[in-house]
């Protein structure tokens, strides 16, 4: 059995020097390994607008984007998480902040996402524990938001099948075999007495698949 969480832990965010989180100032950081060279201070004063627009885009799923790279580029040098903050806060008018979130959430989700190639780590750990599991093994995956989630799922989609050709060709020339079983057809959620216990387990998403 290998289980993956792909969360954050408690204690990561809730210590201002690693730079994650918004709430308290500390330092652009968002390095979960404190050994990297790359760090939040580098994407955000380095980076053009482009590339901070792809990273808010795609990481963060951010409709403001190029906004609020603009914003950012317009106020370098920035050095803190709470001046990281106000930038989107100024970028975003207020009539369209979210009403369940913090306005600058997708904002340090997409830069952290960067920092730490967070995608690219989670496929190469699929990778890993499908070669590693014996047949009958199970690979389960918590994730907490819908990136991680839809690479999950796809991940599990094309390993469940002996055929990824493109479905127009008539014949199979991929060669691929189905390696897993999927159990969860769809993701489990929290209960409400998980909830109630744990507020920040709202957004978890369980899939399970098995080696064949």
């Amino acid at each position: 059995m290998v289980l993956f969480d792909f969360g954050l832990s408690s204690t990561q965010i809730d210590e201002p020097q690693r730079g994650f989180s918004f709430r308290a100032d500390g330092p652009l950081d968002m390095r979960m390994d404190p050994s990297s060279e790359l760090t939040a201070a580098t994407v955000v004063n380095e980076y053009d607008v482009p590339e901070l627009e792809r990273i808010l885009r795609e990481y963060g799923e951010e409709r403001w984007a190029r906004r609020i790279a603009q914003f950012i580029v317009a106020r370098r040098p920035l050095r803190t998480t709470r001046e990281l903050a106000a930038a989107v806060e100024a970028a975003i008018p207020r009539r369209a902040w979210p009403r369940d979130i913090h306005v600058a959430t997708r904002t340090f989700q997409g830069i952290r996402i960067e920092v730490n190639d967070e995608l690219g780590q989670i496929e190469s750990g699929l990778r890993a524990a499908l070669s590693t599991l014996k047949p009958g093994g199970r690979m389960a995956t918590i994730s907490f938001h819908s990136l991680e989630d839809r690479l999950v799922k796809s991940f599990f989609n094309v390993e469940s099948k002996d055929c990824i050709c493109p479905p127009q060709q008539p014949v199979c020339t991929c060669g691929h075999r189905a390696t897993l079983r999927i159990i969860t057809r769809h993701p489990v959620r929290p209960s409400e007495e998980e909830l109630a216990a744990n507020p920040r387990a709202r957004s978890a998403r369980l899939r399970v698949a098995e080696k064949l």
